[in-house]
């Protein structure tokens, strides 16, 4: 009998040790299969960031991953794809058995992986971008760079060279000669005629219409032919993709995106007339930057324009402040024989002339700072280049000159750059790094909006014992 006490007290015992065994191992599973699932969302999504755009990289210092995965269809769900794979190949690498060739102890499977949230490069207008370019350029020295050039800008501003209506104050003048109108004369005939004025500004004002490179180059053959469709970029492309915009995280990391800052990452970046890079489609990329046209004899062309009526402005101001010069073009102006039968004429044709003046110095200054050389936003006696001479052969009269003092080319272009709107500027910028890119090998087709720097993932995972999870993260290049 005391045997067989013992065999019920054994047994009963047995079967509480073993429910608590069983208990305690289960409880191991479900905290293995939690853990797990932690480990294997970091990293799978680590390894979808792990694919970031080499090319990219490489150029323009820039985290993103191609959604398009060097394909030509930009798309979340191929992102999602390879979320899920990486995630699975972790829960289950080759389905292997365990180490004493038992079952798996926790097999796990991915269920549901759904990526909600992301932010792609093109986002509030380029915000994600340029918040990446904050944070790269976080160490460079701004600095002194920067005051340089907001005191360029400030002195140009400041005295309304990069608005002043040049044509409208010419045509002014013009106006008064033509109201006043020229004498006349009998001819051997006994007709009348008018005398001509011979006005050496008329030469000058001709070539107004004309292009300004093939006046200021010496070799206008030599510049870039490159032609691009422009409907194949960013700016221009319809239908774009879009994210959902700046993530709070990484707004918190890298801070907003800065302007200025943007700007000199550009001039780091992008080659211009002078200083091309050989990676580049458009060669002269800052002015298409600056001009938006499709050719890069059309952005040199308006930048050329642009530099033109400035220094026109500026030159016009130094004539009218200069009573040596200002007593030139009186003198020429008096000598005309029209002037000299109706002395109404001096005035309005003295200005005339010094508007012809300033003209040609303005040719000489483009000729001058796309040669390399330096002109000063304000000239002095010293800086002036041309005399009044010059207006009866300006073409001959332009000579090269690589030194001097002042701004530089580049210099000017910053000026540009910085007074342009800001939409406009990053919209431009974001097509140059698509033409850049889509030139390497297997990038035919690359989208800056089908890139994301930044993701939020929504996953599931389930156990074929019963269990199943459901996880949130987001990670991100910050």
């Amino acid at each position: 009998m005391r045997r067989g006490y013992i065999t019920v007290f054994l047994s009963l015992s047995l079967t509480l040790i073993l429910s608590l065994v069983f208990t305690v191992i289960e409880g191991a599973r479900i905290s293995a299969i939690r853990m797990k699932f932690e480990c294997v969302t970091d990293i799978g999504m680590n390894s979808v960031l792990a694919e970031y755009h080499r090319e990219l990289l490489k150029q323009y210092d820039l985290l993103f991953v191609d959604t398009s995965y060097g394909g030509s269809h930009p798309e979340i769900a191929n992102t999602e794809a390879h979320l899920r794979n990486y995630m699975q190949k972790n829960c289950r690498p080759g389905d292997r058995k365990s180490l004493f060739g038992g079952r798996d102890f926790l097999a796990m499977d991915i269920g549901m992986v759904e990526i909600p949230e992301y932010s792609v490069a093109s986002d509030d207008g380029g915000a994600v971008l340029k918040r990446q370019i904050t944070d790269y350029m976080n160490d460079y020295p701004l600095g002194a760079v920067l005051d340089k050039l907001t005191g360029n800008v400030g002195l140009l501003q400041g005295f309304g060279i990069d608005t002043k209506d040049m044509d409208g104050w010419r045509r002014q003048y013009e106006s008064e000669i033509d109201a006043i109108g020229l004498p006349k004369k009998e001819t051997e005939d006994g007709e009348t005629e008018e005398v001509p004025l011979n006005n050496p500004a008329d030469s000058v004002n001709a070539l107004r219409s004309g292009g300004v490179l093939n006046l200021v180059l010496e070799n206008p053959s030599a510049v870039s032919a490159v032609k691009v469709n422009l409907g194949d970029y960013i700016s221009h492309r319809p239908g774009r993709m879009a994210g959902t915009g700046l993530c709070a995280e990484a707004a918190e990391a890298g801070g907003e995106p800065n302007e200025l800052v943007f700007q000199t990452y550009l001039f780091e970046k992008c080659g211009y007339y002078g200083a091309e890079m050989d990676k580049s489609l458009l060669k002269y990329q800052m002015e298409y930057i600056l001009a938006g046209k499709d050719t890069d004899w059309q952005n040199l062309e308006q930048v050329a324009k642009k530099l033109l009526l400035w220094r026109e402005a500026a030159n016009m101001m130094y004539l009218l402040s200069d009573g040596a010069k200002m007593a030139e073009a009186q003198a020429l102006a008096t000598a005309l024989t029209a002037v000299m039968l109706m002395p109404a004429l001096a005035e309005p044709v003295k200005y005339t002339i010094l508007f012809a003046w300033a003209y040609v110095e303005s040719l000489q200054d483009v000729k001058i700072l796309l040669g390399g050389g330096r002109v000063p936003i304000f000239k002095t006696a010293a800086d002036w280049k041309t005399g009044i001479g010059c207006l009866k052969n300006v073409r001959g009269s332009l000579t090269e000159d690589s030194g001097g003092n002042g701004l530089n080319y580049k210099e000017y272009l910053q000026i540009m750059v910085f007074l342009q709107d800001a939409g406009t500027r990053t919209g431009r910028a974001m097509d140059i790094m698509e033409m850049d890119i889509r030139q390497t090998p297997g990038n035919a087709r690359f989208r800056l909006d089908g890139c994301f720097d930044a993701y939020q993932a929504h996953l599931e995972v389930a156990s074929r014992f019963g269990y199943s999870y459901e996880m949130t993260r987001r990670y991100g290049f910050y």
